[in-house]
């Protein structure tokens, strides 16, 4: 069975509020987290955290209002690329890296993986691939992050074979499956955060795990059903659905048969 590793690369910082709808305007310390799936067969890292390629690309101009927005704290030894070399990994090692979605904390080791295979949405980045200005800032994403040789290393999940989930996953009905992982790997739609948002079933010794990504940003949210300030929804690619997914981490977590991951998840 597969085995997660967390790596924390960084954090950032916003008023509680924000992210839980009438949690208060206390200052919370959201992590960036990513995550080593290791199988017999095979290693992948969901997502990158953050890298000082981030604090490069943010430094100045219109994409500093991220950093102003959400600050940033981040060391670089808590770079996923050096967390890995800490436990002798290195990117060739890695059978590919895998986006959530685009959004700034979640790219920004890409450069430090260039030799990396990538996954992720096709519809997704077809819709953010040429974002620009205030268009990307919008949408958190920063195109000073992505590698310039990044399109020839690329694989769309909608590419891989589409399977049906056992019932235990209810209301999740199918997924993706990673080519490799012998079906302990199963990439799904979670749609409603950003365009082409995903997340992923990872079968473990202990059971089903999800990797719900920025589905939510704490667990009182899927397990309360409340969601984020409504100023929030400006920078979400579709509030609607964001609900919808909301609604369906809900009905999982009630199941009481997986556990929920949540990539920011902090002190609230």
């Amino acid at each position: 069975m597969a085995t997660i590793t967390v790596f924390e690369a960084g954090y950032c910082t916003h008023a509680a509020c924000m992210a839980l709808r009438g949690a208060g305007i206390r200052v919370c310390r959201f992590p960036a987290r990513a995550y080593l799936i290791e199988t017999a067969h095979g290693r992948w890292l969901w997502d990158t955290g953050y890298a000082s390629h981030f604090i490069d690309s943010t430094r100045s101009g219109i994409f500093a209002w991220y950093r102003r927005v959400t600050p940033v704290h981040f060391n670089e030894s808590e770079a996923v690329v050096q967390q890995l070399r800490d436990r002798g990994i290195r990117a060739t090692d890695l059978n590919a890296v895998i986006l959530s979605h685009f959004h700034g904390d979640h790219i920004a080791g890409l450069r430090d993986l260039r030799e990396t295979p990538t996954w992720l949405s096709g519809t997704g980045w077809a819709v953010t691939r040429s974002l620009r200005g205030i268009g990307a800032l919008r949408q958190g994403f920063v195109p000073g992050l992505i590698p310039p040789d990044f399109e020839s290393s690329v694989t769309a999940v909608e590419s891989f074979d589409r399977v049906e989930l056992p019932a235990e996953l209810a209301p999740f009905t199918h997924a993706y499956a990673a080519p490799g992982a012998d079906g302990e790997l199963l990439i799904v739609n979670l749609p409603g955060h950003a365009a082409g948002h995903l997340g992923a079933f990872v079968a473990t010794g202990q059971g089903w795990v999800l990797l719900a990504s920025d589905a939510a940003w704490s667990p009182t949210s899927y397990r309360e059903l409340v969601g984020p300030s409504r100023i929030a929804h400006a920078v979400m690619d579709a509030p609607s659905r964001y609900y919808e997914t909301l609604g369906k981490l809900n009905r999982l977590y009630q199941g009481g048969r997986v556990r929920i991951h949540l990539t920011h998840e902090g002190s609230l």
